[in-house]
């Protein structure tokens, strides 16, 4: 695909080894990256788009991402999310779940699974709210803690459309977890639905025997 070629010769010719180093170290050294900040990323990404706009038809979108997400470069990673999120917004199919749990699964740390849930999860159930109880009971029961953490978060963007009947049912079933992520997933959550409904938010805490980080996080905006 010329696209993807093209886009990793664009990255390559802008590499920066020294900031390279600094985000790997940042990130863990669990991916390799071309040293390319935000801004420069984006920019390089819609010079790209723009002379190739033929190939990014919803088709083919999710070939390129699959194609991107290949790579050892993470900032291709973030590329893959951002033409997804654009391009097949509101033009996803029901059969694309599945694609969408591979993004969540592969190459899997918060700096891409939190934007796949909010952004890409988030909207395609709200294209197919049909489909939110088959999914989110299949992820929030999976052993890979990636689809927990998405479970949670995928309605950060509903406001005052969250569920939330099922948003306290997820939080209650993760509760008692002792990871990090999803801890600090649940106090997320609760603190983002708490902009909307402050009163209910301190009643299911006062109620739930949340892990202390949960907790903190879930009340942060409540005085």
């Amino acid at each position: 695909m010329k696209f993807v070629a093209t886009l990793i010769k664009q990255f390559e010719r802008k590499a920066n080894a020294e900031e390279a180093r600094a985000m790997e170290a940042y990130m863990k050294d669990l991916f390799s990256f071309y040293g390319i900040k935000a801004p420069m990323r984006k920019a390089l990404l819609k010079e790209v788009i723009n002379e190739f706009k033929e190939e990014l038809r919803p088709e083919n979108v999710i070939k390129i991402a699959n194609a991107l997400y290949q790579n050892l470069h993470r900032e291709l990673h973030y590329c893959a999310i951002e033409l997804v999120d654009r391009f097949l917004k509101k033009k996803y199919r029901k059969e694309d779940i599945k694609f969408i749990e591979k993004l969540i699964t592969t190459n899997s740390w918060w700096d891409s699974v939190d934007i796949i849930a909010k952004h890409i999860l988030g909207n395609y159930l709200l294209q197919y709210p049909d489909q939110i109880s088959t999914v989110i009971t299949s992820f929030s029961s999976s052993k890979n803690m990636w689809l927990n953490r998405s479970a949670i978060l995928f309605q950060l963007g509903y406001k005052e459309n969250t569920d939330s009947k099922l948003l306290f049912k997820l939080c209650d079933q993760h509760k008692s977890s002792d990871e990090f992520f999803i801890q600090k997933a649940i106090g997320w959550a609760l603190r983002e639905y708490s902009k909307v409904h402050p009163e209910a938010i301190k009643e299911f805490v006062s109620k739930t025997d949340l892990k202390p980080l949960s907790r903190k996080e879930a009340l942060k905006r409540i005085t």
